[in-house]
């Protein structure tokens, strides 16, 4: 009889540290996307800016939702979606430019929507970085992912990324990146004539 309360007690420590285990794999589960079948593996990028990832009203960003609306916050690193009818709200961690030089706010729209998007540096990418390769095509080493959303500005961009350690983070030359899977999901949600805010 003596070694039983040790026994137990052992066995409710043990019981705790795996419920503790539990809970905390299971709060790395939470959805922070919008999706209930969302990937689990969540880069520490986007970890860290977890307190961002809170639902906003589109109204004080747009008059309407003409054509869908996609906001894009720098600080928070993260795009809202909202659907013309409102019956469709998403929100996606992203990547961002590496500076404020390289960064573009304002109003814009997607004037192009392409799946395996070509890639070829801008002309101050070629200055910065004059060892980049003049252009690279569709496929695993393509710096726009899988599917690329076109703005009216030149050269910007909201497109998907092969590195998924970009995600989160200062990371970008000035367009918006996000995860492959998800980039999928907004191209299909988005159409030409969709509203871009960058903030």
């Amino acid at each position: 009889m003596r070694n039983s309360a040790p026994k137990l007690a052992r066995r409710a420590f043990l019981s705790g540290v795996t419920s503790l285990t539990a809970s905390v794999a299971f709060s790395q589960n939470v959805d922070f996307f919008g999706d209930v079948d969302q990937e689990t593996s969540i880069t520490n990028g986007s970890l860290r800016n977890i307190s961002s990832f809170r639902m906003l009203d589109w109204r004080p960003y747009f008059k309407n939702l003409k054509n869908g609306a996609i906001l894009s916050d720098i600080n928070s690193r993260v795009i809202h979606f909202w659907s013309e009818n409102e019956e469709i709200y998403k929100l996606y961690p992203t990547s961002v430019p590496i500076t404020d030089e390289l960064t573009r706010k304002g109003r814009t729209e997607v004037v192009r929507k392409v799946v395996g998007p070509s890639w070829r540096p801008t002309p101050e990418m070629r200055k910065r970085n004059p060892e980049w390769p003049d252009f690279i095509g569709p496929g695993s080493d393509n710096p726009l992912g899988s599917h690329a959303l076109y703005l009216s500005w030149t050269y910007y961009r909201i497109h998907g990324t092969h590195d998924t350690r970009k995600i989160g983070r200062k990371s970008s030359n000035g367009c918006i990146g996000l995860y492959n899977e998800q980039i999928a999901e907004l191209f299909e949600l988005t159409k030409v004539g969709s509203q871009v805010l960058l903030i």
